[in-house]
């Protein structure tokens, strides 16, 4: 029976191993994508600042077509 314990122990600290890298992991990215998007909105309000009056679409077609 201990034997048993301390494998499933061993199993269930592995596990929580695994899980605490994967949130590392994941906290990087999140971190990573949020500069990101920071990055994005900053360049879109700068753009926005600098053409007062035109509103762009970017899925709209240019007048040439």
């Amino acid at each position: 029976m201990t034997t048993s314990l301390e494998e499933r122990m061993a199993h269930l600290i592995r596990a929580v191993d695994d899980l605490s890298e994967t949130v590392a992991r994941q906290d990087k990215e999140i971190a990573r994508l949020t500069g990101r998007v920071e990055m994005l909105m900053m360049r879109e309000a700068e753009r926005e600042a600098n053409s007062p009056g035109s509103v762009y679409m970017g899925d709209e077609r240019p007048p040439h077509y």
